[in-house]
């Protein structure tokens, strides 16, 4: 019989540092059977140019106005034609065996609602100093216990860690267009939802690529960005509550919101009080989040809005200053490598 063909799904915007090593980690996969395209979405720097010297027969690079990731990734998975779907971003990078990996579990438990998850490691420019921590998640588990681990311990997988079937993401729907930096847990929230089960395969191994406030997924103090969040974790919790409302799964979302509440407090204190009632309504209570003892002085002396920035800000600075250092060390290995 063919082997399925796996559809690798990459939305790409101001991506032009990164998205060669992204496209050549893509071509690299030991699975054969595999498509790549590409939606530039409507970049202003060199993104398309450099994915156009990639496209090929198997390699489509189509470009459209700009309409962010979610609306990028649903143009993408209409244009595929995959029995499997492996999103990737354009900054992060796949072993070469992942998705081999993932498919050789999809043969053993031969069902096409299984989620397939496996390892990341965050990086900067030197992939190969990856920090792979694992975590609750690196399990095999239910829905209920995969999205309970998720919102009560405040966890996380990135979007490449996925292979999800056709089936599974024609059941979950599109891409939430109105959801900015979540738009990835809320989407494979759907997934889980609609799948009996998310199987870990630990020897598949992704790179995420830790970009600090230019990543997608930053919120900072946009208000377009914190609206989109909360409208996330409001889903969030409805889909764990409709898999499981026990005491426990309440609990988890009552600590989510906690957790989430530094992000929203003072300067959207509608969301707060918003977020209390919810609190309330699942047995819990939410508190005024606390300050890092670290930024707890600036407060006491020059109020909670210097505070909250110099939060915010301080360690953007402090990962800016490394990421620098590591591109450095990137440039030196590179030369060292090319006098050999």
């Amino acid at each position: 019989m063919m082997k399925p063909l796996v559809s690798i799904l990459m939305p790409a915007y101001n991506a032009q540092d990164y998205i060669g090593d992204a496209l050549r980690s893509a071509l690299s996969q030991t699975w054969a059977r595999k498509e790549i395209i590409v939606v530039d979405d409507g970049s202003t720097d060199d993104t398309l140019k450099i994915a156009q010297q990639f496209a090929s027969g198997s390699v489509q690079v189509i470009t459209q106005k700009n309409q962010g990731a979610s609306a990028s990734r649903n143009k993408a998975f209409s244009l595929s034609q995959g029995d499997y779907i492996q999103y990737l971003d354009a900054d992060d990078l796949m072993s070469p065996d992942k998705i081999a990996k993932q498919m050789e579990a999809a043969d053993r438990y031969d069902s096409k609602r299984t989620l397939f998850t496996c390892a990341w490691g965050k990086f900067f420019h030197r992939h190969h100093r990856a920090q792979f921590r694992p975590s609750a998640l690196w399990n095999d588990l239910s829905p209920a216990e995969w999205l309970l681990r998720k919102m009560g311990q405040n966890l996380c997988m990135m979007t490449t860690n996925f292979l999800v079937s056709r089936q599974l993401v024609q059941a979950a729907g599109p891409w939430d267009t109105r959801i900015l930096g979540d738009d990835d847990g809320e989407f494979f929230c759907r997934i889980l939802i609609n799948s009996d089960g998310a199987r870990f395969v630990p020897d598949a191994k992704v790179y995420y690529r830790s970009s600090g406030s230019s990543a997608h997924s930053y919120i900072g103090q946009s208000n377009r960005k914190l609206e989109a969040q909360w409208t996330s974790m409001k889903l969030h919790i409805g889909y764990l509550r409709s898999l499981e409302d026990s005491e426990r799964t309440r609990a988890a979302c009552v600590t989510y919101l906690q957790n989430w509440m530094a992000f929203f407090y003072p300067e959207r204190f509608d969301i707060f009080q918003e977020a209390g009632k919810l609190a309330v309504s699942l047995g819990g209570e939410l508190i005024v989040p606390p300050l890092s003892w670290k930024y707890s002085w600036i407060e006491t002396i020059f109020g909670r809005a210097l505070a909250k920035r110099a939060q915010i800000n301080l360690p953007n600075l402090k990962w800016s200053l490394v990421r620098s250092w590591d591109k450095a060390l990137l440039r030196l290995e590179d030369r060292k490598f090319a006098g050999n």
